[in-house]
């Protein structure tokens, strides 16, 4: 079993990373990172609930699904520095981790098309499948950072921000969902460097090729005489068989 093998490790990694990436956009579009309840002391007026997402703003009555003001524009102005931050920061461990995926991706197609037995005349344009995936794996906990980092700064700046107004503030899913994505996008780097280091030394199923090779040219060159072939006939016990007389 070598690393140039395609494994379940590899493919697991890869369909992980696609996972944490789907979840980093729905958090960057969703509207939900945080929420500022408004109460009113008039019995014939209802509560009204800010939804404050890193482009637009919602406010919405109680019981009601439809924003009575919405603005398209918030990204432009937003006023509270933690989700200026996300609005960099997000973008950025997403394109990070798409290119991650690319080269992960690349790394598989290249040891599930190409042949085990080099073209001399091709090595210098040759892949090298197990550093795509070392890179993947350093760019999968690049991202990881980059996106876990700003989204924990919103627990943390929510309550900043109830301390020096009024209690009215909560993070809503959006934090979870990206706190989640960068846990999946660390899982991911940790998987591809666990099957960079030992993928040679695990016995385990998991770390198997998925399928075998095709066997080469070299499985059928001529293996080395044993020590009995080198024997000089003399050497030999030759049965001899006599006639009875």
């Amino acid at each position: 079993m070598g690393c140039r093998d395609v494994h379940a490790a590899t493919v697991l990694a890869f369909l992980s990373g696609t996972a944490s990436v789907a979840g980093l956009l729905a958090a960057v579009l969703l509207p939900n990172w945080r929420q500022m309840r408004l109460y009113t002391f008039n019995k014939n007026e209802r509560n009204v609930t800010v939804y404050t997402g890193l482009w637009i703003k919602c406010a919405r009555f109680d019981g009601s699904r439809d924003c009575v003001i919405y603005d398209p524009q918030w990204y432009t102005a937003v006023d509270q520095l933690d989700l200026r931050v996300l609005q960099f920061a997000l973008p950025l461990s997403m394109l990070t981790a798409v290119s991650a995926l690319f080269l992960c991706l690349i790394g598989m197609c290249n040891t599930a098309f190409v042949s085990s037995v080099p073209n001399i005349k091709l090595a210098k344009c040759l892949v090298n499948s197990a550093g795509c995936h070392l890179v993947a794996g350093l760019l999968f906990l690049l991202a990881c950072a980059i996106c876990l980092t700003p989204s924990v700064w919103v627990i943390f700046y929510n309550n900043y921000l109830n301390r020096k107004y009024e209690p009215v503030f909560s993070f809503d899913i959006s934090v979870f969902i990206a706190i989640a994505s960068a846990g999946g996008l660390f899982f991911t780097s940790v998987l591809l460097f666990l099957w960079y280091c030992a993928c040679k030394n695990l016995p385990s199923p998991f770390w198997q090729p998925l399928y075998s090779h095709a066997p080469s040219i070299h499985s059928y060159a001529s293996q080395p005489y044993s020590a009995r072939s080198r024997l000089s006939a003399m050497d030999i016990d030759i049965p001899v068989v006599t006639h009875a007389s």
